[in-house]
């Protein structure tokens, strides 16, 4: 099949493929829960443009930059609406050369107060993962996981 002709909304989901993605998925997430436990999140950067993304985001999305009650809780159906998709492809081309992965699939906590659990993740795009976690972590909202880890550790 030539790629001029491939046509991605009739594209069929092979499920050996639908399972790497999951793994990679959640592989991810540990990765990140593990960093949060070893860095609190207020000092952490999670890319070489943390400035830049936060600047954008006051700048195309002003709304979700100035609510620390939408970065706590991810409003997905806000997101997933015709204008806020529209945002959000606008923000994220801005970076398509910048940040590797941008566009692939990942999991990211609903609500920052929580761990990641079956009722409390959605699949995005690593960029908007990358986003809301900046702001998350800039505003201390992930601090509170490298707390509880450092409390379990001097616990044993």
């Amino acid at each position: 099949m030539s790629l001029d002709t491939f046509d991605p909304n009739q594209a069929e989901n092979l499920p050996e493929i639908e399972k790497q993605i999951a793994v990679r998925c959640v592989e991810h997430a540990q990765t990140y829960w593990n960093l949060l436990e070893k860095i609190k999140g207020s000092k952490l950067r999670l890319t070489k443009y943390d400035d830049d993304i936060m600047q954008e985001l006051e700048a195309l999305l002003p709304d979700l930059y100035k609510s620390d009650d939408e970065i706590r809780v991810i409003n997905e159906d806000s997101m997933k609406s015709a204008e806020g998709k529209k945002k959000w492809r606008e923000f994220i081309t801005k970076y398509e050369k910048k940040v590797a992965d941008f566009n692939f699939g990942t999991l990211i906590r609903t609500n920052a107060a929580d761990e990641y659990t079956q009722n409390n993740t959605i699949f995005l795009t690593r960029f908007q993962f990358y986003v809301f976690e900046i702001a998350r972590c800039r505003r201390g909202m992930n601090d509170w996981v490298f707390e509880q880890a450092q409390k379990a550790k001097e616990g044993k």
